[in-house]
């Protein structure tokens, strides 16, 4: 019968990971299993208590961090949100100095200002540097210069 409080748990602790994905409570999931199979065989509590905290020791310590490191190496870094808008190319609507201007960004109008408190006319095209709060703080676009060529 104690295996059945040791699956509960088990499934309460795989429950609450899904929620998490944090990998900790996955991990004392797994050891609640285990230590259900123990139950499952006839070892007394406190050698299930033994199976649990050596098994959650073991899997906290050699396999969660190992099992992260492969979750993310194979999940991209993709920036969301603001975040998502660092890099990208605005069009000033109003003159931008390092104190406030408005830009045209991914569509939408964003409050702005200069990174590095230089002033801007409209109409000028700057790159995003980074996100303040709601504030978009730009930078100007490199300037491409065309190597002379033949003028024949």
């Amino acid at each position: 019968m104690l295996f059945l409080w040791w699956l509960a748990a088990g499934l309460v602790l795989g429950i609450v990971e899904v929620v998490t994905v944090d990998l900790i409570f996955l991990m004392l999931a797994i050891a609640a299993v285990l230590a259900a199979g123990a139950a499952a065989l006839g070892v007394p509590l406190v050698g299930q208590v033994v199976v649990f905290t050596v098994a959650a020791l073991l899997l906290l310590v050699l396999v969660r961090p190992w099992a992260r490191r492969h979750l993310a190496r194979s999940a991209p870094d993709v920036r969301t949100n603001a975040q998502s808008l660092v890099g990208r190319e605005a069009v000033a609507l109003t003159r931008l100095s390092g104190v406030e201007g408005r830009v045209r960004l991914a569509g939408e109008t964003w409050s702005a200002r200069t990174g590095d408190r230089a002033e801007v006319p409209a109409g000028t095209h700057v790159r995003v540097l980074s996100i303040d709060g709601a504030t978009a703080v730009v930078g100007p676009l490199p300037t491409i210069v065309e190597p002379p060529g033949d003028q024949t």
